[in-house]
């Protein structure tokens, strides 16, 4: 039995490492692509926090089997590219879908979620959810209303009370006691 040339041992310690370390990792098929085109591809995810790398299926695979996420090894066929994001999942995925949209020699293949391995169709809802920002906004606003209205509560509470003692004050005086 022959021994793994150090380079591609270092490889497959590298792809495992940023399997491991990575958010999100997602595999795609770049079969018939241009070079030009990965390039345009690479520069939009960048932004977003994702980096587009190609891999021997083999190394990567091998490297997929010792990581956090061995089920990505299943995926790995044909000439694919793995996008590994340390930034927002959703939007990366989304960046990648709407690239593919225009180039349709892009598949995305799946992927994983931290150590949880999604099919296409589950990087397909994770590029349907609103971003990181949206999700945000819209908790803030969800914890923003109870207080809001327990605010309204208590500002009422003088206000009705100076109310109250104003139309006393008139009945006592009309009553003419006052």
């Amino acid at each position: 039995m022959n021994n793994p040339r150090p380079e591609k041992v270092t490889v497959v310690d590298e792809v495992r490492s940023r399997i491991d370390k990575a958010a999100a990792v997602i595999v795609t098929q770049y079969r018939g692509l241009k070079v030009k085109d990965l390039e345009v591809l690479r520069r939009s995810l960048a932004p977003l926090g994702g980096e587009y790398r190609v891999y021997k299926n083999t190394l990567a695979r091998l490297a997929a089997e010792k990581s956090v996420a061995p089920g990505l090894a299943n995926i790995l066929e044909g000439p694919t590219a793995l996008t590994f994001v340390s930034g927002d999942a959703a939007a990366v995925t989304k960046a990648l879908r709407e690239f593919a949209r225009a180039n349709p020699l892009l598949v995305l293949r799946g992927g994983a979620l931290g150590s949880s391995v999604l099919a296409a169709e589950g990087m397909a809802a994770l590029a349907d959810l609103p971003s990181r920002e949206v999700l945000l906004a819209r908790l803030a606003g969800g914890l923003a209303a109870p207080m809001q209205g327990l605010a309204s509560l208590l500002a009422a509470l003088p206000r009705n009370f100076a109310y109250g003692l104003a139309a006393l004050v008139d009945k006592r005086r009309a009553e003419g006691g006052g």
